[in-house]
């Protein structure tokens, strides 16, 4: 019984029932805004923007398609940014909008439209290259009307579109989200058979531009990111063995790590990068918590206890905590205790099964699938560390698992099966603007980046 609980915690079988910026705070200190809940208030909420079309330069087939990907690519972006209202087109002036000659702002600040700010352009594509002029324009400010611009450029390819894309985006994001980048260019790792094997992958946040990491043809599962956006450990089962292994995600070297041996699974970084916490078998039937610097030296135990303590996670923001699950009151349920191991309590007392715990940026929320009794689905929860609130996120949608925070702490994205089959889904902190991301094959344990610089 004991083997079958290790198993379903480490499968999560839940489903077996330079530019030019004006200040952010001078204008966060201009608006008074309500903030939308669970948190995601971290900047100005609402904020309304006009986006029209950018405008090709020299028109030829390749600039019109690639002005096109830019397009949409930007438009979704700022769509999903969480701080953002965009304007409906069709309430837009009738032009082009290409040049700052073209804007007139009154046409942009009638009732009808009622922009707070507007982002337009222009593209040119020459010599393998994609260039794109970018404005933003704060439309109540006369003073400091231009708040970002600047001439963006990457390959002519749809790919190198996209980049350019994101970052014009989050430039805009974090100039107006009250200094928190945007998350356009931070990326999924994620597990999928879609191969016939399952195999670390590695997505853009939207879903593009995946590929595999892993190719073993035997199973990987649980991906977590280094803090330097390179290195992702992960677990490995072959025969006769479950450990831990490490590659890079640009170039898929192969890091050392000594495995202490037993089942060792659930690897999380420390807030530095410098430390690993695992759950390892080592010294018995039971899982128990451990913490070693990152190659696997230096090993320590944290847990003991005569049950299975798994999935330890860092408080990201002080390093000092960690929330791990285990089932020493008899079902699975959230824990966290000192870095040390020492001043060990549970977190959530309602009863159910509670497992996942992904603790948000800035320390405060931990999010983590709760399955509340055994015919009910598994969905996902946010707790907040001072006021003890669980908030439902999910809700009538199959079972929802695996949370992990976005970098930005106003997105998540999680495992589910909504749609018949374990896709990656992502939201919003509040629980709305849920997208599918993953198409392909079964697709679990979703591990989002910390910011990565290109």
């Amino acid at each position: 019984m004991r083997k079958l609980s290790i198993l379903v915690l480490l499968f999560g079988l839940a489903t077996f029932a330079y530019p030019r910026l004006m200040s952010p705070r001078s204008f966060a200190e201009r608006q008074q805004r309500p903030q939308i809940e669970a948190h995601t208030d971290r900047g100005i909420v609402g904020v309304k923007i006009a986006v029209p079309e950018f405008q090709v330069a020299a028109a030829d087939p390749k600039a019109d398609a690639l002005t096109s990907t830019f397009n949409k690519v930007l438009w979704d972006d700022l769509d999903y940014s969480g701080v953002l209202t965009l304007v409906s087109r069709s309430f837009y002036p009738l032009g082009k909008f290409a040049q700052p000659g073209d804007i007139h702002v009154e046409d942009w600040t009638t009732p009808a439209v009622d922009a707070e700010f507007i982002a337009f352009g222009n593209t040119r594509v020459s010599g393998g290259r994609i260039s794109v002029e970018a404005r933003l324009w704060d439309l109540k400010n006369p003073q400091n009307r231009e708040a970002i611009g600047k001439r963006y450029g990457s390959e002519d390819t749809e790919d190198g579109t996209r980049l350019v894309a994101h970052e014009f985006a989050d430039a805009i994001v974090e100039l107006i989200g009250g200094g928190i980048r945007g998350i356009a260019q931070t990326k999924i790792a994620y597990v999928s058979d879609r191969n016939g094997s399952k195999e670390v992958y590695v997505m853009d946040y939207d879903g593009n531009n995946s590929y595999p990491l892993t190719s073993y043809r035997s199973t990987a599962l649980t991906p977590v990111w280094a803090p330097d956006g390179e290195k992702i450990a992960f677990t490995r089962m072959r025969t006769g063995a479950v450990g831990l292994e490490i590659l890079s995600r640009i170039d898929r070297r192969s890091y050392p790590f000594q495995n202490p041996g037993g089942t060792t699974t659930t690897p999380a970084w420390s807030p530095d990068g410098s430390l690993l916490a695992f759950a390892t078998s080592r010294d018995g039937s039971d899982t128990e918590i451990y913490v070693a610097d990152w190659n696997g030296k230096n090993l320590r135990r944290l847990t003991v206890s005569k049950s299975v303590d798994i999935s330890p996670v860092w408080n990201p923001k002080t390093g000092r905590e960690i929330a791990f699950v285990s089932d020493r009151s008899g079902s699975a349920q959230i824990y966290i205790m000192d870095a040390e191991g020492t001043n060990v309590r549970r977190i959530i007392e309602e009863g159910g099964t509670a497992v996942n715990p992904a603790w948000s940026s800035d320390g405060q929320r931990i999010a983590f699938a709760w399955q509340k009794s055994r015919t009910s689905y598994f969905d996902i929860y946010v707790h907040d560390l001072a006021t003890g609130k669980n908030d439902q996120l999910t809700q009538d949608s199959g079972n929802n698992e695996r949370p992990t925070w976005a970098p930005d702490g106003r997105h998540l994205a999680f495992e589910s099966t909504r749609s018949g089959t374990a896709q990656i889904c992502s939201m919003l902190a509040d629980g709305t603007k849920v997208r599918q991301i993953t198409q392909t094959g079964k697709n679990t344990g979703p591990a989002w980046s910390q910011y990565i610089e290109h």
